[in-house]
């Protein structure tokens, strides 16, 4: 048997009245093309009033539209138990505060230990079923807010408020040195190191990546530095940082190469402190905000001694 999650329902205003039934799904609900034709394919995936309707149907005034999306489980990640610092839940969307040192999603070499392995883990035991689809990606140092869609609508929501720069992303990191302007912007291109792949520079010919910042307080040798980013570029404030000449501490790859234990940090000092999207069903704009963790704290204490 076939079974669903929660329908997403439209019932039709009288302005709508006489509209085609694919207007309100692409238009009104914002379906995909790629979520509308999956959703075509299932038995209870578009329905009027109840009843499966072809998408070139006209719609009435008071008509209930409803979209239901077949339930998922991520097969494909093994079941894992983790202490989990869940900011936010509800039946579309889950928001964690991830610790430093965890990979999002299993990778060659990584097949547990992950996020994903955990979420799947707290989602079966609580007799759910839902696929492990991240909206972005934090690096495995970064701690801090992760959003995660619990199905492909909001997944697809999201994503396009990512793309459209509408999401607010911000990270607090301590930097090397003490920065002297207290605010600024960062527009600087960013691409592969042609000798070294793994590695990002900033390149005429990069991809554009705008990255704003403000000084949050200031050390005798470094700085606590607020960033948003307009773009997501792979180790975009990393990058941007160490272009600036004021690098993360603890950062193996961007930092600097002489940098001893002085710091109090084993890893890049950046945390994604805040959060911010609109709820694709809620249709209300929320916000989420995790804690700064300790490693972090005892770093800036110990800068402030």
């Amino acid at each position: 048997m076939t079974t669903y999650y929660k329908p997403l329902e439209y019932v039709v205003p009288p302005e709508d009245d006489g509209i085609v039934l694919r207007t309100v799904l692409r238009s009104r609900l914002g379906v995909s093309r790629k979520l509308l034709s999956r959703l075509k394919m299932t038995e209870q995936g578009i329905t009027v009033n109840g009843e499966r309707k072809y998408i070139d149907v006209k719609v009435r005034t008071g008509d209930r539209v409803a979209v239901r999306m077949i339930e998922e489980q991520s097969d494909d990640i093994m079941p894992q138990p983790m202490p989990l610092n869940i900011l936010y839940e509800d039946e579309e969307l889950l928001v964690l505060n991830k610790e430093a040192g965890l990979i999002v999603h299993p990778t060659h070499g990584h097949y547990t230990g992950t996020i994903a392995n955990g979420v799947v883990h707290y989602w079966r035991e609580r007799g759910e079923n839902f696929r492990f689809r991240p909206i972005h990606r934090l690096d495995q140092e970064t701690s801090g807010a992760l959003a995660v869609a619990k199905n492909p609508y909001v997944h697809q929501q999201i994503s396009e408020q990512m793309q459209a720069h509408q999401l607010k992303k911000e990270y607090l990191a301590i930097v090397h040195g003490r920065m002297a302007d207290d605010a600024g912007t960062v527009n600087a291109p960013i691409d592969r190191n042609p000798d070294a792949p793994h590695l990002r520079i900033v390149t005429e010919t990069g991809y554009a990546a705008v990255t704003h910042y403000r000084i949050e307080r200031r050390f005798a040798e470094a700085t606590l530095v607020r960033l948003r980013l307009e773009t997501g570029r792979t180790h975009q404030i990393r990058v941007h940082m160490q272009h600036l000449g004021h690098p993360l501490l603890g950062d193996k790859l961007y930092g600097f190469k002489s940098e001893s234990a002085e710091a109090g940090i084993d890893r890049h000092a950046l945390h994604a402190c805040t959060l911010g999207l609109t709820h694709p069903t809620l249709k209300r704009w929320m916000e989420f905000e995790a804690p700064m963790p300790d490693d972090m704290e005892h770093c800036l204490a110990r800068l402030a001694r």
